[in-house]
């Protein structure tokens, strides 16, 4: 068997479902970790080209901590389609407006890869705002990520 890496096939492929409660947790941080478990990074059975990631929820996200002064300063921009429509927002704007949970799902959205395998990885993410989900049925595994760097929360 030297010489041969292993390639996940699809039959192979084992989601886990894992939870995260996001309240007081650093955006970036957070978000790296779950993409990188989106991913399927952390499994030692890692294929590029698979979907062979977990599925993540992430409750609290409107309690994400932001570092330094970002949350008044960072700026999210989208592009209507029209001329110089161009619209901006700060990070507090969208943390206080009616979806907060968007700013973690940006997050993690920007760190996976652009393609097809990307956004199929990003299906794979429930982010919610409040300390509900609807997938107690799937008996998601709790993943505590303030404990794997004391960097990793804050509190606001």
């Amino acid at each position: 068997m030297f010489g041969h890496t292993h390639s996940t096939k699809t039959a192979d492929i084992e989601k886990n479902w894992v939870v995260v409660d996001a309240a007081g947790l650093v955006v970036g941080r957070l978000a790296s970790l779950v993409a990188m478990r989106l991913r399927g990074k952390h499994k030692p059975s890692f294929t590029p080209h698979m979907d062979d990631g977990d599925k993540v929820v992430i409750v609290n996200a409107d309690k994400v901590i932001l570092t330094g002064r970002k949350r008044e300063k960072k700026v999210y921009y989208h592009y209507t389609g029209y001329i110089g429509g161009i619209k901006e927002r700060t990070a507090k704007a969208i943390l206080e407006g009616k979806h907060p949970e968007r700013i973690v799902e940006k997050a993690v959205e920007r760190m996976l890869p652009r393609g097809p395998l990307g956004r199929r990885q990003f299906g794979n993410l429930h982010v919610y705002k409040g300390p509900d989900h609807p997938h107690s049925a799937q008996q998601p595994v709790a993943l505590d990520i303030a404990s794997l760097n004391t960097k990793n929360s804050r509190s606001a």
